[in-house]
């Protein structure tokens, strides 16, 4: 029996591409003074994951039923507007609040839907990221030029 040649899905190709293309720009980032990988460890990583779940989406065959193609390149596409709406929330509201309303969305994309989940993920993710990323780490929090909640819990 000829089995059909597998054709690569147009969004795992996208993601391979947009995944190569941060790779390339997290080795942009200025290593640690002392020559570590510093800040940019942590984009080269996420941009590397999305180099692998492209290359999944791309080339591994399905083994079970796949949602179809048009539905999945919509999500990609309502991601990719999460994600610009997230970057310019940050730019005026700061880190915690912008993650509180991005992070409930993108689950929502990925098919969660209890309002539980939901809520949770928006208290959950920005407090946890905040003391993953800001206090641990130490790395220097994204301020909002027309408020920051960061501002209110500082006093």
């Amino acid at each position: 029996m000829i089995s059909r040649i597998h054709r690569p899905s147009p969004v795992g190709l996208a993601l391979l591409l947009f995944g190569l293309a941060a790779t390339a720009a997290s080795f942009q980032i200025a290593p640690d003074p002392d020559g570590g990988w510093g800040a940019r460890i942590f984009p080269l990583v996420g941009s590397l994951a999305v180099v692998m779940c492209g290359a999944v989406e791309c080339f591994a065959r399905p083994t079970q039923a796949r949602t179809p193609e048009h539905q999945a390149t919509l999500r990609v596409i309502a991601l990719l507007i999460v994600s610009i709406a997230y970057i310019w929330l940050i730019g005026r509201f700061g880190y915690l609040l912008s993650t509180a309303v991005a992070a409930p969305l993108a689950l929502w994309l990925f098919g969660i839907r209890k309002r539980i989940g939901l809520a949770a993920a928006a208290i959950l993710c920005p407090a946890i990221y905040h003391l993953l990323f800001f206090e641990a780490l130490g790395v220097f929090p994204p301020l909002g030029d027309w408020f920051d909640l960061l501002d209110v819990f500082a006093g």
